[in-house]
Formats: C-alpha cells, sequence, structure tokens
C-alpha cells in the first residue's frame, strides 16, 4: 500500500486537476511532492476528518487551528502557492463535486475515509465562534467587537507595537518603522479633517486611543472616542490620563448610534466600517451625516473588496467568519462611495493606500513570530495561529490586488455650496 503523503498527494491532484505545487509530508514521516518545495505538514488523521466532514477553507483552517495542519518553510511563499490551488479553485466548477463523477475519484475518497480513521467529526477548536442569523444587531455587534478585540491588551501590544493602531499605517518607504509610520497615518487624517485647536472631534471605533490621543496632543483638538471593547476603552482612558489630556479627550463604551451629543466638527472612522455590514451601510453613513455641523468632515478609513461581475454571489470568507471578524463584510469602494453619497455627503476625495496595508502586516506577523511563545502564554497555541494565517494572508492578498483599503474624506456641504475646502486639498497642509 502507497504511504499516506503519496495518497494525499495523488487525491488532491485528482479533485484539482493539476499537481499540487508543495510537499506534504505525513503522520506516517512519508513525503511527496517537488523536492525543495515548501511542506505542508498532516501531523495526524484528525485533519483527514476535518477536511472530510467540512470540505473546503472551513476544514483546513479548523485543522491549521488546532495544529493538525502546519506549514514548514516560507509562510508567505506557501500561501501564495496554494491560494490559487486551493482556495480559489474551491469556487470552480470542476470542485469536489463534479470531480466526484469520476470513478477513480470516488475510490480514491472511500481510501481516504478509511484512512481517516474514526467516523466521528472532530470538534471544532475551541476559538472558533459561532454564527448568528441575526447579523449586525446591537448585541451580534458586541460580541463581535469582543471576540475580536478583547484577546488581551498585552497580546495586541505585542503584534502591533508601541503606537497600538490596529489599521493600515502610511509608509515614505519600506525601510521606515512602523511606529513611524502609524504616526504618519495618524497625522494624514488629522490634516484631511482640517483639525485645529478646538475642533471637536469624534473618533468611531477608537480602538485603543491612539487617534483621539494624537488629534488632542497634535491639534488641540477636543475629542469624543466610542468603542464597543470594554478592554480597549480601560487602556485607552489610561494612556490619555498619563498623557494628561482628560480635559480633552473622553473614551466612551459606546454604540455609534447611541451618540446623541453632536453636532461634532469632524469625524473620524478608522478600520471600523467593515464591521457595519452592508444591509446597515446607510443607516451608518445617515447617522454619522447627522452627527455633523453643516461643513463638517467624515474621514473613513474602509478595507475594500474587488467588485464581483455577479454581486449577488459575494458570499462572506469563511475562515475570517468564524476565527476573526465574525459578521464582518467587505464592499467594494464604489459601493462605499455610493452609500455615502446616498446619505447626504459630497466625497471629496478618495485615497488608495493598499501597499501601504501589506507593508503594515508583514511587520505585525514579525512582531507576532519574534514574541511567539510570549503570544501562546498570553492567549492560546489556535488564537496565536489564527492571527499568524490571518495576517499573512492578508498580506497577501493586498499585494495582490485582491483587496484594498481606502481613505474616502467627505463633507456634509451645506445647500449653499461652501464645503470649506481649500481649492488644492492634496497638499492637506503639509
Amino acid at each position: 500500500m502507497a504511504d499516506a503523503a503519496s495518497r494525499l498527494s495523488r487525491f488532491a491532484e485528482q479533485v484539482l486537476g493539476v499537481p499540487l505545487p508543495v510537499r506534504i509530508r505525513a503522520w506516517d514521516g512519508s513525503q511527496a511532492g517537488p523536492p525543495g518545495a515548501p511542506t505542508l505538514v498532516v501531523r495526524n488523521r484528525r485533519a483527514l476528518r476535518r477536511l472530510l466532514w467540512k470540505p473546503g477553507e472551513l476544514g483546513l483552517a479548523r485543522a491549521w487551528v488546532a495544529g493538525d495542519l502546519d506549514i514548514e518553510g516560507d509562510l508567505y511563499a506557501t500561501l501564495d502557492l496554494l491560494a490559487g490551488f486551493l482556495w480559489e479553485r474551491a469556487e470552480d466548477a470542476r470542485g469536489l463535486g463534479g470531480a466526484l463523477r469520476d470513478p477513480e475519484v470516488r475510490a480514491a475518497v472511500r481510501g481516504l475515509v478509511r484512512m481517516a480513521g474514526p467516523p466521528l467529526p472532530p470538534a471544532p477548536p475551541r476559538e472558533e465562534v459561532r454564527t448568528s442569523r441575526h447579523r449586525h444587531t446591537r448585541r451580534t455587534d458586541r460580541r463581535a467587537i469582543s471576540h475580536h478585540y478583547d484577546v488581551g491588551n498585552d497580546f495586541y501590544e505585542l503584534v502591533l507595537g508601541p503606537s497600538m493602531v490596529y489599521s493600515c499605517a502610511y509608509w515614505d518607504s519600506p525601510d521606515g518603522t512602523l511606529e513611524a509610520a502609524q504616526a504618519d497615518k495618524l497625522d494624514l487624517i488629522c490634516r484631511k479633517l482640517g483639525l485645529a485647536s478646538g475642533t471637536r472631534l469624534l473618533d468611531v471605533g477608537c480602538g485603543w486611543g491612539s487617534m483621539a490621543i494624537h488629534a488632542a496632543r497634535e491639534y488641540g483638538a477636543h475629542v469624543v472616542g466610542v468603542t464597543l471593547s470594554q478592554e480597549q476603552a480601560a487602556y485607552a482612558r489610561k494612556r490619555v490620563a498619563d498623557e494628561g489630556l482628560t480635559d480633552r479627550v473622553e473614551i466612551r463604551v459606546q454604540d455609534y448610534r447611541d451618540v446623541t451629543d453632536g453636532p461634532f466638527d469632524a469625524i473620524s472612522s478608522i478600520g471600523m466600517a467593515e464591521h457595519v455590514g452592508a444591509e446597515r451601510y446607510l443607516e451608518y453613513a445617515d447617522r454619522l451625516y447627522g452627527l455633523l455641523e453643516p461643513g463638517g468632515r467624515l474621514l473613513n478609513h474602509q478595507i475594500a473588496r474587488r467588485p464581483q461581475r455577479v454581486e449577488s454571489a459575494y458570499a462572506v470568507d469563511e475562515f475570517i467568519d468564524a476565527y476573526v471578524f465574525p459578521d464582518g463584510e467587505l464592499a467594494p469602494i464604489g459601493t462605499t462611495v455610493t452609500q455615502l453619497e446616498r446619505a447626504g455627503f459630497e466625497v471629496r476625495d478618495v485615497e488608495s493606500i493598499r501597499e501601504h496595508y501589506a507593508l503594515t502586516l508583514r511587520h505585525w506577523v514579525a512582531n507576532l513570530e519574534a514574541g511567539w511563545p510570549r503570544a501562546v502564554r498570553l492567549t492560546s497555541p489556535g488564537r496565536a495561529r489564527v492571527w499568524r494565517l490571518y495576517m499573512a494572508a492578508s498580506a497577501l492578498s493586498f499585494e495582490r490586488n485582491r483587496i484594498g483599503v481606502n481613505q474616502v474624506l467627505a463633507v456634509r456641504t451645506p445647500e449653499t455650496g461652501d464645503s470649506r475646502m481649500p481649492l488644492r486639498s492634496r497638499t492637506w497642509g503639509s
């Protein structure tokens, strides 16, 4: 009988229609695949059971998070090789369902089932969150935010570094430091919003307070920051106090829909709108429009996906939904601009900074890998593996233009047409 690695490699080739571009090493020590290629390690038979019970991305994700699957060699190179052969080909009409019409493939599946061992499905890793049929209610939004952000402030310090900014940095060059690039991003947003002494700013999804602190300290703004995360709020309040800015910065645990003390001169929403969802996006835009004074500016910093020929075919990524951002949704930039305009905003500037996010993510992955033993202690082996996979795969997605990130500057322009924008705004006062 052929060894496990050869059988797995042959089965993958039968289903996918092409040879796997990576080597496989199985639990019995056997290896198969292109010499010198990165190696996909199948540590035990349980990995097969996960894939048989849940074919596709979720089965692979469960096996990765549980440690049943691993990668030896360059993580980015391996993910780049596998992306076109597993995740993207899962959408191909040939797929597993089509392949099963082949008698040889059916026979191989039966052999795989026997090789996998006991038929009962393994329990999902404890890091997996159960999704709700009712998305983007206040309760499910709080639960989703807590799942992602209440991992522990020490863990985020390890990954994000001293800036504690969990969004795309803004780089002068790839050789710069993460901290300098994050400071430049915050300053860019402040300039786009036209902040000045006494400006009243609402920071929606304020995270650990970095934007609020920068706006108050560097521009003299008076800031209200809102978050749904108790851990973030506690951390942000301490930072504000340590900076001596409690007279200018207020951090609240509050849903942005419950903010009633407008109007504000400016609103920043940095990496928050991805949590809103398509069905709620116009409500989000309407609410922020209503919180701005006439002539006030919104800076919406948001990840975007590529548009699909048939938009109804869009589905939330299974791995991201189950392990990273429950209920998170991405929209094309055109859809975002349209929704902001429907709410009444005049969109004045759209800046794509896609490559900047790839650089940022690679720095976060490097931080995680450098502090791996501590990251595992602070969370769990499974959670650390989730973050490593999601950030590395996301970096590649930005590099390959599968997803992007944009800063949209919009104004609540009054009927007079006076937007209060400079004639040459792209200098942003720099």
